[in-house]
């Protein structure tokens, strides 16, 4: 058997109301969200790169309590990712923490309870030990 590939290649969020969901996220990061004609499935682009395309889509939950991963998103201040996130209807599980010493991130559940986290970069508030 040949090698599988370790990739993220697609995701997918589950709402009661996708149509709502998919302005949060519209209005939280900018992705661009529309919906297919003739489905109930958003089509996800994130505008990511280098992996142009890479995408996902926002549907309605197919079994109730899905559980899935979460999923990290870089913003480049997680504060105010954080304070606008809120004011869209999130709510924060876990509130900034440095993770690795060079990462600051936070959970928050979107407002149909979907788990996921935004991180920020931040090398410069924890520089590597300057050897002796």
């Amino acid at each position: 058997m040949g090698a599988l590939t370790d990739a993220v290649t697609h995701f997918e969020i589950y709402a009661e109301e996708p149509a709502v969901l998919a302005e949060f996220y519209r209005r939280l990061f900018g992705w661009r969200l529309e919906c297919t004609p003739g489905t109930d499935y958003w089509r996800v682009d994130t505008g990511s790169t280098p992996a142009p395309g890479f995408a996902g889509g926002l549907t309605y939950r197919p079994i109730a309590g899905t559980r899935g991963w979460v999923h990290y998103v870089h913003v480049a201040s997680l504060d105010d990712a954080v304070a606008k996130a809120e004011l869209l209807g999130a709510v924060v599980l876990r509130p900034k923490t440095v993770l690795q010493k060079t990462v600051l991130h936070a959970v928050l559940a979107d407002p149909e309870g979907n788990v996921f986290a935004i991180y920020q970069s931040e090398q410069a508030a924890f520089p590597p030990p300057v050897p002796d």
